[in-house]
């Protein structure tokens, strides 16, 4: 039922068969409300049908000499109370739909960000946050034009014209024939737009989704493009994309441009039927001169519901394709959660490998337990695989073939919230969210008291800012309200991990962004952290490596000498030649 991507490129698409389903059951749904709706608006239909009845009687009336004054005065007041009905009951309806619509659009929303917050983070790695931010932001604001306003609209603009339709063929049978030579051309130009609309629309939202992304990636990693003279070649790539994208744009444009004008054309076809087939007929007696009337009124009437199908039904197919991607992120299939507890609290990796791209292997055969309660160092050369490494045995990917298993049970098979308080993570990277300290540390532990957040915040030095902030815990953090420095995130971030306990820390150079004086006073905030844990660091300085229980050398995929700082120099090998000319240069 899912259209894939290319992992490394995107995130999956629904296939038309599921768009259909999902949207049936939402529509199931408001059953209620949305009948509610159209017989609403088929009330105001009715009414609006009353005055081209109406100017049919005086014209019949006034064109035989049969009518008086008061008769006159009567019809236009029938005239004016429809129509004021008609005008009360449409907004009425449209209220209604409005309603309905967010409360349908709400509910997508809400399956979207539970989808998204169960997606697996190798997932969101490999697509990248560019894909995943576009279905977030510009597919829900399309679909919210499509919910809000689209489906209400068409539905109420459908019930519109079947109904003058009915009127006609119950005024006058014979003209209601006018009708048959605007329904070819119609359905012709309408089946040739469907057919290619929705391929068109995705296409545009996923060139749209690589701009995106080309652009997130140009602004997160602007320091190192700016430092490897990347600048020149990554606007050339940027613009590129910005080329599929208008070409992508330029095609639903060249549809629409087909799809409007055609069925404008359309549109006088009715009309001028009405006059002149409705004239040959009344000269021959076969209609009145007030049903022509009333016949050319509701031709024209019929204009404005099937505009507004037809209007809509590009919003419609757009919303369908955005529907589509926002269903996709749904459906990315989930590992299987259904592991045992862990019996114990070991880390081990056996025979692990690990591609990003079929055939590209960054790890081979790893082979790795780090001793519980001691502090392993992984070192060696920029891209051997250390940071993957690191992010296996935390469970953020799962192993292309091997295991990783804590306590006994994959990691890969434990639910993130059960792994977490088990194997965390720590990167230079920390978020702080916008909200309160408070809130920012109960993630941690949602139990947790005052008393035990301030004590933790003392543990890792961090209590003495916050109470400086203007309301202590209850201060809100983040954009426009309290700033924190680099630090101090990372300070937060730590004191989360203390409330939440694992025993088992995976550190890839936490500190490595701050400058040497606040990462040297983070250095001890984060030695409460490491207290009585298993660790395993991703050491980028041989310092931090020779203070370590063990020391893990990767290189090339594979762990190829594993032993104490002093077993490793005594060996002579990678270890100790890396040593020797960091000393030298030291």
């Amino acid at each position: 039922m899912v259209t894939q991507t290319p992992a490394s490129e995107q995130l999956p698409v629904a296939a038309p068969a599921a768009v259909r389903r999902a949207a049936r059951e939402l529509l199931s749904t408001e059953r209620l409300g949305l009948g509610l709706v159209l017989g609403i608006q088929g009330a105001a239909t009715v009414a609006g049908l009353v005055g081209p009845l109406v100017l049919g009687y005086l014209v019949d009336h006034l064109s035989a000499h049969r009518s008086s004054a008061a008769q006159v005065g009567a019809a236009m007041a029938v005239f004016l109370a429809a129509l004021l009905l008609q005008s009360w009951l449409t907004r009425s309806a449209r209220r209604r739909a409005a309603a309905l619509g967010q409360g349908v659009l709400a509910r997508l929303r809400e399956g979207l960000i539970s989808g998204v917050l169960t997606l697996p983070l190798a997932v969101v790695e490999r697509a990248g946050t560019g894909d995943l931010l576009t279905r977030a932001t510009n597919d829900v604001e399309l679909l919210t034009t499509a919910v809000e306003q689209a489906v209400p609209d068409m539905a109420i603009a459908t019930v519109s014209a079947l109904l003058t339709m009915v009127a006609m063929v119950v005024v006058a049978p014979p003209l209601a024939l006018i009708l048959v030579p605007a329904i070819p051309p119609l359905y012709l130009v309408n089946r040739w737009y469907l057919r290619r609309a929705t391929a068109v629309y995705l296409a545009r939202q996923a060139a749209l989704a690589r701009v995106n992304s080309r652009i997130q990636e140009s602004t997160s990693a602007g320091s190192t493009i700016e430092a490897l003279g990347l600048g020149a070649w990554r606007v050339e790539r940027t613009e590129d994309d910005i080329r599929r994208s208008l070409a992508a744009d330029w095609e639903a444009l060249r549809m629409r441009l087909v799809l409007f004008p055609t069925s404008e054309a359309v549109y006088v076809i009715p009309l001028f039927a009405a006059l002149l087939v409705g004239g040959l007929l009344h000269a021959q007696g076969v209609v009145t001169l007030g049903q022509v009337t009333t016949t050319a009124l509701y031709a024209q009437q019929l204009v404005n519901p099937v505009d507004l199908v037809l209007q809509w039904l590009a919003s419609l197919q757009i919303g369908a394709a955005s529907l589509a991607r926002i269903l996709g992120v749904r459906e990315v299939p989930q590992p299987d959660l259904t592991g045992a507890e862990p019996r114990t609290a070991e880390l081990e990796a056996r025979r692990v490998h690990f591609e990003y791209r079929p055939d590209r292997e960054v790890l081979r055969g790893v082979d790795l337990a780090p001793p519980r309660g001691r502090r392993l160092a992984v070192i060696g050369p920029s891209g051997a695989g250390k940071s993957t490494l690191a992010l296996l045995l935390a469970g953020v990917f799962t192993p292309t073939s091997g295991t990783v298993e804590v306590g006994g049970v994959e990691a890969s098979r434990m639910p993130p919230e059960r792994l977490r308080r088990e194997v965390a993570l720590v990167t230079q990277e920390q978020h702080v969210f916008a909200a309160t300290l408070r809130d920012n540390l109960l993630i941690g532990d949602a139990a947790a008291s005052d008393d035990r957040l301030w004590a933790t915040l003392g543990e890792v030095d961090a209590d003495r800012w916050a109470r400086r902030l203007p309301h202590g815990l209850d201060s809100q953090l983040g954009s426009g309200e309290a700033a924190l420095d680099p630090a101090q995130s990372q300070q937060v971030a730590l004191a989360r991990l203390l409330l939440a306990d694992p025993h088992t820390l995976i550190l890839d150079e936490a500190t490595s962004l701050l400058d040497p004086g606040a990462a040297r006073h983070l250095e001890r905030s984060l030695a409460a952290v490491l207290e009585g844990r298993t660790v395993v660091a991703v050491a980028h300085r041989l310092e931090t490596a020779r203070q370590a229980d063990l020391v893990a050398v990767v290189e090339d995929g594979r762990i190829t000498e594993l032993g104490s700082h002093r077993q490793l120099l005594r060996s002579g090998g990678t270890y100790a030649s890396l040593w020797r000319a960091w000393a030298d240069s030291s």
